[in-house]
């Protein structure tokens, strides 16, 4: 670290999965952390049982506060966090933004784009969590393949800190790195974001080919040739390549292909196996991120002019009645050429 770095109070936003494995860690690490959310009814639950649905087995550590009031939540804080699901970001920060104090840091660990405007997380954030100075909020990513669960076990796993300042992004990663988690700080944000929302887009792909039985070799192909899409997108929006090779991009990639609890792999299983789209999200306690982030990256690929037909596949089979089997057809029946990444 290039200096002394602070005792921290941290808040988290959102008691979703990671935002109580965040909270978890920190209290592990003797951390001081809180945790707030937006509904009342999931905080009074989870600060009566210390545990939540969303993990089951895992019990959040006494240390860390639930705190439903949101100024209690955030006036002190050193820090905060937010686990937030892109498309409810600025809702959630409607109210509560104001009580976050000028130049304390908000670090992301949501994955997505936004619909409505093509913002990264990070974006979002600086606009919803504006400094009352009028200063510009310092704003960090945290990211990688960390299946929450297996964070909750304390299985080995690693992360990126990425911010524009690298003295912050060393900051996060003081706060979070454990003799199990270790954590590599990069400058890419754009790089780091990119790779974190269309990951997520590309494990629908992958679960649907599982939910069809189309094997190893038809997978490991969709995620060769869903990285060459995604390193497409982010070199147009002046990502660096390289991010896409290390651990929040091909990492996190294959990490949400391959787990049986991913959520995105899982939803697409269940539409290759004939599932509604409609019909799962019903049924499903936790937000697939990868549905609404397919719209939008597709969005943000036509703007740059860069073609990503695989995200344009899942697109097409979610909103527009396309099948699976007729997606893979169509896939199958481009022109080959030579193989290009980037």
């Amino acid at each position: 670290m290039s200096e002394a770095m602070p005792i921290e109070r941290v808040t988290i936003v959102g008691d979703g999965q990671m935002g109580v494995v965040m909270a978890a860690i920190l209290a592990w690490r003797g951390t001081a952390a809180c945790v707030w959310g937006p509904f009342p009814a999931p905080l009074e639950e989870l600060a009566r049982t210390r545990r939540t649905t969303r993990l089951p087995g895992i019990e959040l550590p006494a240390a860390v506060a639930v705190e439903p009031d949101a100024e209690r939540a955030l006036t002190g804080a050193t820090m905060v966090i937010n686990a937030i699901p892109t498309q409810f970001v600025r809702a959630a920060w409607r109210d509560a933004a104001r009580h976050v104090p000028s130049g304390v840091p908000v670090v992301s660990v949501t994955k997505g784009i936004e619909d409505e405007t093509l913002l990264r997380p990070s974006e979002i954030l600086a606009q919803a969590v504006p400094c009352p100075s009028g200063a510009s909020r310092p704003v960090a990513v945290l990211s990688g393949p960390t299946i929450a669960a297996e964070l909750a076990r304390r299985l080995p796993a690693t992360m990126v800190s990425a911010a524009a300042d690298h003295a912050l992004a060393e900051r996060v990663q003081h706060a979070f790195s454990m003799p199990w988690l270790r954590i590599y700080t990069n400058g890419d944000v754009a790089g780091v974001e990119i790779a974190g929302a269309a990951k997520n887009v590309v494990a629908l792909a992958a679960g649907m080919i599982d939910g069809l039985g189309m094997g190893s070799n038809a997978k490991s192909a969709l995620l060769a040739r869903g990285l060459a899409e995604i390193v497409r997108l982010g070199v147009a929006l002046g990502a660096r390549p390289e991010t896409f090779f290390g651990i929040a991009g091909v990492g996190d990639l294959a990490t949400t292909c391959f787990s049986p609890e991913g959520r995105n792999r899982s939803c697409g299983e269940a539409i290759g196996r004939g599932e509604p789209l409609d019909a799962y999200l019903a049924r499903s306690d936790s937000v697939v991120e990868g549905v609404a982030t397919s719209r939008a990256l597709l969005a943000l690929a036509a703007r740059h002019g860069v073609d990503m037909p695989i995200v344009a596949a899942v697109e097409s089979i979610l909103f527009r009645g396309t099948t699976p089997k007729d997606a893979i057809r169509g896939l199958m029946g481009r022109e080959a050429g030579a193989e290009r990444v980037g």
